[in-house]
């Protein structure tokens, strides 16, 4: 295995860096308003250096620049090479949360689990939390904005067909076929090939472990039971007919969704955003519920979100986490990254102080952000692993051949495809996959 992810291996790691430049960490803060500690924080999501003007006003002995970068993508590249470098890394960046394996598998982010964030795993759901230590000892970032799952439908078409909000995915089945019998015109949703986000996310919610680890080796558990499940279930639905195959985000997916055509959509908490967006003409017609679930047992999937880490060859750790603490938690940082950036927090109580009134779109429910938390405290624990980007591409390939067949067989044979992809990749990149 190229990288072990156990306690203190990055720690080891960054303090090598620090012995190769003749430097030392700070323990505490270390600065005063006459010699600052200077941090630099690579991040993209937009106005966030106005929330780092209020820390910069309140923390003279500590001052943050921001460094605004073109997106998540672009800035996991630029810091492996700097990493790879030896020089170059800023304090500090915005790291999604499927990135922490592959940084960390790169030696490129601090382990935290010394320092005063360990202490903030109650302030934030377990699943969330568990996206940041990756489910063992070490902590690699501290969460900021999470994407827990949601369903959104059209009121007033539900009202007009007499439909019921759909708890599990027996009734979503159902409902969707009494939609498209009524309507031809209309689908419940859609099956979407071009997001293997949304996908891992529904996968999450059926308890998929796709990535694990095994002492010093990789577990790869795609194609398993519960992703077997999801895929049988959607490939049989657009066997079936009564969900549509076309994929999220193009012209005609978002027309759909202005006139009708598209009922509903299996979206996460930042889908007001998208439906305002692509669907400005429905605004007050839509209603959001609770992810189906299966059976009885409730449980949520995420997607999206981020979270602050600390990088290996940051000089100033404490000083980085004490900012990045701040920037997460406190209700004033956390009120003003709702306003200015838009995000929906990780925090738990910050994300309830500051999330009073529903997005304006969902002016017609109140309760918006009440299911949204209830949402956000269901979602299960996940492991992303070091080469998510080739098992998202592989996602892509292999399900717009599956939803272009419309079988449910080809679904499946699209998860075992992804499976044998993912671990070639593991293997031919050095990693030791389990067997």
């Amino acid at each position: 295995m190229r990288a072990a992810f156990r306690t203190g291996a990055i720690a080891a790691v960054a303090a090598a860096a620090l012995i190769m430049t003749g430097c030392s960490a700070d323990a505490g803060s270390g600065g005063s308003a006459d010699d600052p500690v200077e941090l630099t924080y690579w991040a993209w999501a937009p106005n966030l250096d106005k929330v780092v003007d209020l820390w910069n006003d309140q923390n003279p002995d500590i001052q943050v620049t921001v460094n605004k970068q073109d997106g998540g993508d672009p800035a996991i590249t630029k810091l492996l090479t700097a990493i790879k470098a030896g020089s170059g890394a800023p304090d500090l960046i915005q790291a999604e949360y499927q990135k922490i394996p592959t940084l960390v598998s790169s030696d490129a982010l601090a382990d935290l689990a010394g320092t005063d964030a360990a202490d903030l795993a109650g302030d934030f759901p377990d699943g969330v939390w568990d996206s940041v230590t990756l489910g063992g000892d070490a902590l690699y970032a501290i969460p900021q904005d999470t994407g827990p799952m949601m369903f959104f439908y059209r009121d007033d078409i539900f009202t007009q067909l007499g439909l019921t909000v759909p708890t599990t995915w027996e009734e979503y089945a159902a409902t969707a076929r009494a939609l498209h019998t009524a309507d031809p015109t209309k689908y419940l949703g859609t099956f979407s090939s071009n997001d293997a986000g949304w996908f891992a996310g529904l996968s999450q919610q059926a308890k998929a472990e796709w990535w694990s680890i095994d002492g010093d080796a990789w577990g790869v558990g795609i194609d398993e039971e519960p992703t077997q499940q999801v895929a049988d279930y959607w490939g049989g639905l657009v066997e079936e007919g009564v969900i549509d195959n076309k994929p999220m985000y193009t012209p005609e997916w978002n027309a759909a969704l202005n006139d009708g055509t598209q009922a509903g959509w299996l979206g996460a908490v930042w889908g007001p955003g998208v439906l305002s967006g692509n669907a400005a003409d429905t605004a007050g017609l839509w209603k959001a519920a609770p992810l189906p679930n299966w059976g009885s047992d409730v449980s949520n999937g995420n997607w999206g979100g981020s979270s602050t880490a600390v990088t290996s060859q940051s000089k100033h750790v404490d000083a980085a986490v004490k900012f990045a603490t701040w920037l997460n938690t406190d209700p004033g940082a956390v009120q003003a990254l709702v306003t200015e950036t838009g995000i929906y927090p990780a925090s738990t109580d910050a994300a309830a102080s500051a999330l009073t009134e529903a997005p304006e779109f969902f002016s017609n429910q109140p309760d918006f952000y009440d299911v949204a938390a209830e949402a956000a405290q269901a979602v299960a624990p996940f492991q992303y692993g070091p080469n998510v980007n080739v098992t998202f591409s592989a996602y892509n390939d292999e399900f717009a051949k599956a939803a272009e067949s419309k079988t449910r067989q080809a679904f499946l044979d699209a998860v075992a495809a992804m499976q044998q992809i993912t671990v070639d990749d593991l293997e031919s990149s050095g990693f030791t996959v389990a067997k």
